[in-house]
């Protein structure tokens, strides 16, 4: 592996760091002798500060020319709260019970329901107000843990959105720039919403909004 692979394998692990660098606020010196340890274990020999640093600037030019910094929005940022997230064990009965949330909830309304599936559990993001009712409606299941107090960010983009390279990435790293945690990702074929903290959505909502073209 060569000293810029190395170098590219270590910013990718830090998205605060790549974010700092793209951004070009980087003092390329001291990224160099804060990255320069771990790299010479990766590569298992001595390197000299000045190629790190020659291999940082490299980065941080491409990370610059390839930053996806606006993107073409349909709609405004949209903010639902309050919401929580319940997190229960997948089980074979789940799946048929999980039906009749649908039926708690009025869409319709502007009700807020999402059912994201994994390997071994699912999420339910959905209103507070129906976060009782929704928990009712599980009994019997392992419910493995629930967040209060949430608030979704939802975006609209146009078709070419699926398409795209970088974009979910680039808003991730703007929410780790802000220090913001994301409790959830929900995407469909034009929309993409982030579940934060109600405490973080104003910071999540600006933070979504530099990146919106101009209109």
């Amino acid at each position: 592996m060569s000293i810029s692979k190395a170098v590219r394998s270590a910013v990718d692990e830090h998205p605060q760091l790549q974010e700092v660098l793209s951004r070009g606020l980087a003092n390329y010196t001291a990224v160099a002798e804060h990255l320069k340890p771990s790299i010479e274990e990766v590569l298992g020999k001595k390197v000299k500060l000045p190629a790190v640093m020659m291999a940082v600037r490299r980065l941080a030019d491409t990370l610059t020319k390839k930053e996806v910094t606006r993107f073409r929005f349909s709609s405004e940022i949209i903010m639902k709260s309050p919401l929580c997230d319940i997190a229960v064990e997948r089980s074979p009965e789940l799946a048929s019970l999980l039906k009749t949330l649908y039926h708690a909830v009025d869409l319709e309304q502007g009700d807020t329901l999402h059912v994201i599936h994994g390997n071994f559990e699912v999420s339910i993001v959905t209103n507070e107000k129906h976060r009782k009712k929704v928990l009712k409606h599980l009994e019997g299941h392992t419910i493995i843990n629930v967040e209060k107090q949430l608030v979704s960010l939802s975006l609209r983009f146009g078709e070419d959105f699926m398409h795209t390279p970088g974009v979910i990435a680039r808003a991730v790293r703007q929410f780790a720039w802000e220090g913001i945690n994301i409790y959830e990702i929900v995407s469909t074929y034009t929309e993409l919403t982030f579940i934060v903290s109600q405490k973080d959505a104003m910071r999540g909502y600006r933070a979504l909004g530099e990146l919106m073209e101009p209109r």
